[in-house]
């Protein structure tokens, strides 16, 4: 598409087959000639879908809107097989790398991520409520907002708990399951009547793959899909936005987050408790004031308004840290002008002065 922001996909080829496979959030596509001896080489690239992204194929003379990614079929009339981002938060990279910074898939490599999470429970990242936890793709690629909403309420954990609360208790469940004594089918059945959190990371996103509930192109697999649902978006249940801005659907009673009780129409988390403003300094009432000219005053008042060169650095510092900002910042300068420096009261300011020259004299300094 002309208005899409992926990268151009150098693949040229007059019969292809495109495969996939996904791991956690992404899916790798893989396009490759009928005839490899007189096509090019494999192409692969990787998927992230953002809140929007999906794969529709349709006419290709009837493109849906916001379709930033074409495969055309050879067929008469030809169809296409399109990448739909209305939001675009999606996004597709070439190469067969999956984002370093992702664990293993949840589904499809649920050993792997059982351990990934059990061995590193001494990360910072588990000193989180475990509903913001269960969003970090480094330990659960692939939960997403509604999954870890369902997977809590089933298992009536309250969803502010600390994380490594919860799952530092696992390796207990873990040691008992492997009671020796225990025969293979009561193992099994201890282990299918009592699901921990791992496990449901595993089985719920299966559930909604396996009865295939999410479809955007057919409604009545949506209204599946909300029967399906036990907890998010459902009437009667809590929700609070937590401290990355997401909203968690809970049950009223699960627990609720420290020092807060959510009330109706309330959906944010408690801001930080603002700093108290620091006592102002207080001039010596006997100190004599000295004369002040206009020029003087003038020269003051203007150290007040313009920033300091160390201010305007470090303000550039923060913006190169924090990279381009969105919506309407995208059009302001660089550099935003720094706020104006406190006023000191010029009682203060003069009682400052005339204690310097008295200290100037007493010194004999010129």
């Amino acid at each position: 598409s002309p208005v899409g922001r992926g990268p151009e996909v150098p693949f040229r080829c007059e019969a292809y087959s495109i495969s996939a496979i996904a791991r956690g959030k992404e899916l790798r596509l893989t396009l490759s000639a009928l005839d490899p001896a007189a096509g090019p080489p494999p192409q692969d690239l990787v998927f992230r879908f953002g809140m929007s992204g999906s794969f529709r194929l349709c006419p290709a003379a009837e493109l849906p809107r916001h379709a930033h990614l074409r495969f055309l079929t050879r067929e008469s009339p030809p169809r296409a097989l399109c990448f739909v981002d209305p939001r675009r938060f999606g996004s597709w990279r070439l190469g067969d790398a999956w984002q370093a910074e992702r664990g293993p898939c949840v589904i499809s490599e649920y050993q792997a991520f059982r351990e990934n999470v059990l061995k590193n429970l001494d990360d910072r990242a588990f000193d989180k409520p475990i509903c913001e936890a269960l969003l970090n793709q480094k330990y659960f690629n692939g939960i997403g907002n509604y999954l870890r909403a369902e997977i809590l309420y089933r298992l009536k954990i309250p969803p502010f708990e600390k994380a490594r609360t919860v799952l530092e208790a696992l390796k207990e469940q873990e040691m008992r399951k492997k009671d020796p004594s225990l025969t293979l089918s009561k193992k099994v059945k201890l282990k299918q009547e009592n699901p921990d959190l791992l496990e449901l990371c595993h089985t719920v996103p299966k559930e909604v793959i396996t009865a295939e509930l999410l479809d955007p192109e057919h409604t009545d697999n949506y209204a599946a899909f909300k029967d399906w649902l036990q907890c998010y978006l459902v009437p009667g249940m809590s929700s609070l936005r937590d401290r990355n801005g997401r909203t968690i659907w809970f049950q009223v009673g699960a627990g609720e987050p420290p020092n807060h009780s959510p009330k109706q129409g309330d959906t944010s988390l408690p801001r930080k408790t603002p700093r108290k403003k620091s006592p102002q300094v207080k001039a010596d009432p006997e100190a004599p004031r000295p004369k002040v000219t206009p020029r003087a005053s003038k020269q003051r008042r203007r150290a007040a308004v313009k920033p300091l060169k160390s201010e305007v650095k470090e303000e550039e510092k923060e913006e190169e840290a924090d990279g381009p900002r969105k919506g309407r910042a995208r059009g302001r300068k660089k550099v935003a002008a720094a706020p104006a420096l406190p006023e000191v009261p010029v009682s203060v300011r003069r009682s400052r002065r005339t204690s310097a020259r008295r200290g100037r004299g007493e010194t004999g300094s010129p």
